[in-house]
């Protein structure tokens, strides 16, 4: 299996509707948690990442394989709502 380990920062956006409201940062792409992992440290230096540490989570993702497998439901509303998945342009929808 060959994969790709993603980085996100995910904080709650204060006075935010819910816990789900959150602002997504695709911090990078990596070949391996370990290297996903360095990343990580390396942005705790950083103003914004150090006052959220614990805001960090690796998804790991298979290569040429699907990871959506199913249609969706619209919420009623076209367009982003800000409280889904990250576009790669790091607009959330």
């Amino acid at each position: 299996m060959r994969a790709v380990f993603l980085l996100w920062h995910s904080r709650p956006i204060e006075g935010g509707i819910d816990e789900h409201d959150t602002d997504n940062k695709l911090v990078g792409v990596y070949s391996s948690a370990a290297e996903a992992d360095a990343a990580k440290r390396r942005k705790l230096q950083f103003e914004g990442f150090r006052d959220y540490p614990d805001c960090f989570h690796i998804d790991e993702y298979e290569l040429d394989k699907d990871a959506w497998s199913e249609g969706f439901i619209s919420g009623g509303s076209v367009g982003c709502s800000g409280s889904g998945p990250t576009r790669a342009s790091g607009e959330v929808c």
